[in-house]
């Protein structure tokens, strides 16, 4: 089983990203279940505005949708900024959106068989609030949340210490990263099994 993960770090690679060391760990607990993440850093590539799958020349969109497409599982992993998610998870929710008006021969929208599940950093409170947010918008798309399908990790109000900074890694996030993982690799299955039915009148 295959998961892939869009960071959505406001530090392009190879800077260190807090994000990045909650899906190093989500990895490891994938990998126990024989499910292997791959990643991409949204600010790595050319995103384009829009609210389609393709807007055109220079677009990096449609590979990374392609790649989310093909993974069983969908990680959307974002830091908080100002109590929102990153701007960069913003956009992938944008072009994302395309996917309502984009449907199979059931007339399911295509990320209907897919689980998603989200990630979040950041020095302040607001885990829930941007997990929130964004299970709101990939629900919206067809994806399948599962039970407990966030792992987050947040440090003290108004401190500067970053996840990165943690060692050792956190126990509550440990077990948080641990039971998503283990979820959405269940879900995931189940679906693979059985996908959701025909809507067709």
């Amino acid at each position: 089983m295959r998961a892939f993960a869009l960071n959505c770090t406001l530090k392009p690679s190879p800077n260190e990203s807090s994000t990045d060391v909650l899906l190093d760990r989500l990895a490891d607990e994938f990998a126990k279940l024989d499910v292997t993440l791959e990643r991409a850093r949204v600010v790595d590539h050319a995103i384009k505005p829009g609210v389609t799958s393709d807007e055109g020349n220079g677009d990096d969109w449609p590979n990374l949708l392609a790649e989310i497409l093909a993974a069983e599982i969908f990680i959307l992993a974002t830091p908080i900024w100002l109590g929102h998610p990153a701007s960069t998870a913003q956009r992938v929710l944008e072009r994302l959106d395309a996917m309502l008006g984009d449907t199979d021969h059931r007339d399911q929208m295509r990320p209907v068989d897919r689980v998603a599940i989200v990630a979040v950093v950041g020095n302040e409170d607001g885990a829930h609030h941007v997990g929130a947010e964004l299970f709101q918008g990939l629900n919206d798309v067809g994806f399948t949340i599962p039970a407990n399908g966030m792992t987050y990790w947040v440090g003290e109000a108004m401190q500067s210490i970053d996840l990165k900074d943690k060692d050792p890694f956190p126990d509550k996030t440990a077990q948080t990263t641990r039971t998503a993982a283990i979820s959405a690799a269940h879900l995931a299955a189940a679906l693979s099994d059985r996908p959701y039915p025909s809507i067709r009148s």
